[in-house]
């Protein structure tokens, strides 16, 4: 499918079709024809098409052919390719999509091309297209993690669909995919145009049928509202309970991102932290409303969690916590309103102390968070009858995506050395590591609470932690009372698993019955 060379092109001699040419779309063309591809391009926008053709001609060598063709209709682009088709599109999750499909199908797509989603599709929306599309083309999709410098210089990628489909769409994807060093699992990364990274490993890698890939993006997003979440939990404590200002906190959190705790989100997060507002010279996050949004995919996430009955409480508690900062006039009535506690005041030496912890309790936390993303994506792979490969996922989110940190190394490791590994926290390096750090985890936690500084994502990270390592639970108590007041019957710790009793609660005498079903 590639073009090994020379100047001479039929009217067929491009080798993909891409459409939409938004921010995603022109930077994931740019890459393509990085790695060789010659591509014809399609936007509704004839100004995004001129646009990416000037792309091309300012970042390719001087007296060289075009690597990116404009083309003004569906039509013309499904002439220009050679076959079989290879369309990819880059378009908003929902009709969107749909409309593009439409289109092609009238313009002549035949059934042995491929069409690649590369939105934040719904997941269930991808199955639902594969199904639609059968006859008239093979509906793939593949999610595309890393925002736009990802999209242009190398993305994870997590595509799903048709098999046959990836031994087509594969030599594609792993090239233009982020790469890393198999052993240290740190990205190997060029942002110069035209010197894309060939060596080390792809992150791009078969995720399932169709669907599963969306999945696990989306599961990927819902665990990135928990990380980002549980880092600005901890400025937070730093900043109101420790009085630091940003600057000092940008310098702890470089200096975390030297260790284990090394991430991109770590890595921005100081940069955001030092940065003065070009207005007032003042810190810009003091200028930055604290109203957070969200586009959808942690709601999504935290919805399949309770569908599927997976615990995924640091994540819901991360989205939840964007909810509330949407009600910036009501917490702002209730901060005159609602007491709190007494300000705190430490020494220098306390400060340092308790900033040492809070490492610890980041940490801790952020492993809480990866566990019950991947007990998430392994139950719902039960349900959907999908088989993920739990340390191949960990390994592409090393590089290209946003929650890309040397910490996946571990993950995928542990998966590696255990393929059935029930959850991250029954890894033995996991496991050691929190109980090496968790008495620093509770003391922030407890610290902050005294503080009345707000920790929802980090303290329900705990409270998983221990309800996970807890033999029994007072969810007896809880069917006790569920059996009193609607007879929903209990099962009994000395008899056998499924059989189930129910006590007659307003019989004074209380017998217990056995339940025959």
């Amino acid at each position: 499918m590639q073009n090994k060379g020379g100047n001479s092109h039929d009217d067929k001699s491009c080798d993909i079709g891409f459409i939409g040419l938004g921010v995603m779309g022109s930077n994931l063309t740019m890459n393509l024809v990085d790695h060789g591809y010659r591509v014809a391009c399609f936007d509704l926008d004839q100004n995004k098409v001129e646009s990416i053709l000037a792309k091309d001609a300012s970042e390719r060598a001087e007296n060289t052919e075009p690597r990116v063709e404009g083309c003004s209709s569906y039509t013309e682009l499904l002439s220009k390719l050679k076959a079989p088709h290879l369309i990819i599109i880059s378009v908003p999750a929902g009709a969107p999509v749909d409309h593009v499909c439409n289109h092609l199908i009238d313009a002549g797509i035949h059934a042995d091309d491929i069409v690649v989603d590369t939105g934040n599709s719904l997941w269930t929306d991808s199955v639902a297209r594969e199904e639609q599309y059968k006859g008239k083309f093979i509906f793939f999709s593949t999610a595309v993690s890393g925002g736009e410098v990802g999209a242009r210089f190398g993305p994870s990628l997590m595509p799903s669909g048709n098999p046959y489909a990836w031994t087509r769409i594969e030599p594609v994807l792993t090239a233009i995919a982020a790469k890393v060093d198999p052993e240290t699992g740190k990205p190997l990364e060029s942002h110069i145009p035209g010197q894309p990274v060939v060596e080390g490993e792809p992150c791009a890698t078969y995720i399932g049928p169709v669907g599963a890939g969306h999945y696990v993006k989306m599961v990927h997003n819902g665990i990135e509202y928990a990380d980002m979440q549980l880092i600005c939990e901890t400025y937070h404590v730093m900043r109101e309970a420790l009085n630091m200002k940003p600057a000092d906190i940008a310098d702890v959190f470089r200096k975390w991102n030297e260790g284990k705790l090394n991430s991109y989100l770590m890595e921005i997060s100081a940069e955001v932290l030092e940065q003065m507002d070009p207005e007032t010279h003042v810190p810009l996050v003091d200028v930055i409303l604290d109203r957070a949004g969200q586009k959808g995919t942690g709601l999504w996430t935290a919805v399949s969690a309770l569908q599927v009955g997976s615990p995924a409480q640091t994540i819901t508690s991360a989205v939840f916590a964007r909810s509330i900062s949407s009600l910036k006039d009501e917490r702002v009535a209730a901060s005159k309103v609602l007491a709190g506690p007494d300000t705190p005041t430490f020494s220098d030496e306390q400060k340092t102390a308790i900033i040492d912890k809070l490492e610890q309790a980041l940490y801790c936390s952020k492993i809480c968070a990866y566990a019950q993303g991947f007990q998430l994506m392994a139950m719902a792979g039960k349900e959907h009858g999908w088989t993920l490969e739990f340390g191949e996922i960990a390994k592409i989110w090393r590089a290209g995506c946003i929650i890309r940190a040397v910490f996946l190394q571990s993950i995928s490791k542990a998966y590696e050395n255990n393929e059935d590994l029930a959850n991250l926290l029954m890894d033995p390096f996991f496991a050691e590591q929190i109980t090496q750090y968790q008495s620093d985890w509770r003391e922030s936690i407890a610290q902050a609470t005294l503080a009345g500084v707000p920790c929802p994502a980090m303290m329900s990270a705990l409270s998983y932690y221990d309800s996970y390592r807890t033999a029994v639970l007072p969810a007896n108590l809880l069917q006790g009372q569920r059996d009193y007041f609607g007879a929903h019957t209990y099962q009994r710790v000395d008899k056998p698993a499924g059989k189930k009793y129910h006590i007659e609660w307003s019989d004074p005498a209380r017998p217990q019955t056995a339940i025959k079903r």
